[in-house]
């Protein structure tokens, strides 16, 4: 039996790195339609995220897929990081390069 030691294996960097977005407006989209913005205090490999300033967007009564540009506050927030559908900065977007994507010679 051969054990290894993940510890000294070399790992590919994260696909996303939220570290830099910490303590920056941020929006996030969850399963089932909700959005929120509010300022990224902490996360982890889970995509826990810990939000302070959070205001959810209000769904339109007459219709659910439609959201307002009403808010409610909700104050410090836990997101639980399995309803995590997006999550990005306020103040732009970047594209990245998809890494699951094998690059083409010409």
């Amino acid at each position: 039996v051969i054990l290894t030691d993940h510890r000294s294996m070399n790992r590919a960097p994260p696909v996303l790195d939220l570290a830099r977005f910490v303590d920056k407006a941020v929006r996030v989209k969850f399963t089932g339609g909700r959005e929120v913005t509010g300022v990224l205090k902490g996360y982890d490999k889970l995509l826990n995220l810990v939000l302070d300033d959070t205001n959810e967007y209000l769904k339109d009564p007459d219709d659910p897929y439609k959201l307002l540009d009403d808010t409610r506050p909700l104050g410090l927030t836990v997101c639980r990081g399995t309803t995590v559908m997006l999550i990005c900065p306020m103040d732009g977007y970047e594209e990245v390069a998809n890494p699951f994507v094998q690059q083409e010679e010409e």
